[in-house]
């Protein structure tokens, strides 16, 4: 590749510095180790003037939702709430681009905007875990991966933090060979380069199902059972063990108990539904197993200390 690769940076509001950050380093270093520019970026944002990111540090651009030349490579750079600011200039900018066969990507919770626009349907990708159940819920068409990134597919996409690194130094070696990749690497003192393969967090299931299968199977079935508890004893039935031997191996193990692991479950999956959706708090019961909103609510409070409504407000 002789020819300068333009990577265009769009800068969502509250976006991820973090993941922005490691997108950049990792084209200015293999630019530094080239000793020419293999790559250049620009910085766009709605308003064209500048993009304010998680931690309050404001980031000037260099232009707004203009269109780009055929070559530019466009990535979506998203961070928390991101469905606030996920607007229909920015949707219509996104699928005027594409219809002009502009290649375009997301990280971190970018993956949320690509498939708001609708780009995803029937696609893999990769978006950060703690968007996870608000995006299978908004957007089932989706195949949603756990993967570190998706490069694989017409858009690419990566989960956030260090794995936006790795996608890019996949980038990097694609473009420009292994071996440049690998210095990019040694550059940022990072020796743990991952695959696209490789999940985004050790799971509970994984942590504890390695010392014990039966603990990985018995969350294994609590996860795929949230709509619909299991009771212990239905727990136990499954993993064809009695049910004193599951309170002793989750005693062991957890340092809890089967129905207290249950419904923490629950209401981290609940929480996250409330802080990254405007879903009916109605709904959001039903969806985490809860027959009746009243005891949702009571639930809620004694876990984390204040009611499904005022974590709402808190957010508006």
């Amino acid at each position: 590749m002789s020819q300068a690769a333009n990577f265009v940076f769009l800068l969502v509001e509250e976006f991820t510095h973090l993941a922005f950050s490691n997108a950049v380093e990792s084209l200015r270093i293999a630019n530094l180790l080239a000793g020419r520019d293999l790559y250049t970026w620009r910085l766009a944002s709605a308003d064209g003037r500048s993009a304010t990111c998680s931690n309050g540090a404001v980031t000037l651009v260099d232009q707004g939702l203009a269109p780009l030349s055929r070559d530019d490579r466009l990535m979506v750079v998203s961070g928390i709430n991101v469905q606030r600011h996920t607007k229909p200039e920015l949707l219509r900018y996104l699928r005027g681009e594409r219809a002009r066969g502009i290649q375009i990507g997301a990280i971190c919770s970018g993956a949320y905007v690509l498939a708001e626009a609708g780009f995803l349907d029937g696609r893999r990708a990769a978006v950060h875990w703690e968007f996870h159940d608000v995006f299978a819920e908004r957007f089932p068409s989706v195949n949603l991966t756990k993967s570190v990134f998706v490069a694989d597919e017409k858009f690419v996409t990566a989960s956030g933090g260090a794995a936006v690194a790795d996608l890019m130094l996949h980038m990097i070696a694609r473009d420009h060979g292994r071996d440049l990749a690998a210095s990019v690497a040694d550059q940022m003192v990072y020796n743990a380069v991952r695959d696209g393969s490789a999940t985004q967090k050790v799971s509970m299931r994984s942590r504890y199902g390695l010392r014990n299968s039966r603990v990985g199977e018995a969350i294994r079935l609590i996860e795929e059972n949230v709509e619909s508890p299991l009771s212990s004893a239905e727990l136990a039935r499954r993993l064809g063990i009695s049910a004193r031997q599951l309170e002793r191996m989750f005693e062991r193990y957890l340092n809890t108990t089967p129905k207290r692991y249950v419904m923490e479950l629950r209401l981290h999956r609940a929480r996250n539904l409330i802080v990254q959706s405007d879903r009916a708090l109605t709904d959001i019961a039903m969806a985490c197993g809860f027959v009746s909103t009243s005891h949702f609510s009571k639930v809620y409070r004694d876990h984390f200390g204040n009611t499904p409504g005022s974590q709402r407000s808190i957010l508006n």
